[in-house]
């Protein structure tokens, strides 16, 4: 059985990280949930460069076991503020990972 991603975090959130990325966060309130998203290895640089028309070299994921999160980096489209952009703040970026199935 899969579970959606969003069901699983107990925080998934984007935001500006500087007015060139944008950085998602994904916090878990229990361990063992942590440990099988990360274990399953479904949240690679792969699946976030498809999701986000990005190069896999420009995706930067970074695990913190200590606070059962995961960190993602990745270069805006636009940079924020600028005429074509669409969210200036970066934090409607999330909902592209919110159904992503973990195993």
């Amino acid at each position: 059985m899969s579970d959606r991603l969003i069901d699983l975090a107990g925080v998934l959130r984007s935001k500006n990280a500087g007015p060139l990325d944008i950085t998602f966060d994904v916090m878990f309130t229990e361990k063992n949930i942590y440990e099988r998203v990360k274990d399953s290895g479904v949240i690679n640089k792969e699946l976030i460069a498809e999701k986000y028309h990005v190069s896999p070299s420009q995706v930067l994921i970074t695990e913190y076991d200590i606070v059962n999160s995961i960190k993602i980096t990745i270069p805006r489209k636009y940079i924020s503020g600028d005429i074509q952009d669409t969210d200036i703040y970066g934090c409607q970026q999330h909902s592209l990972l919110a159904n992503v199935l973990i195993p």
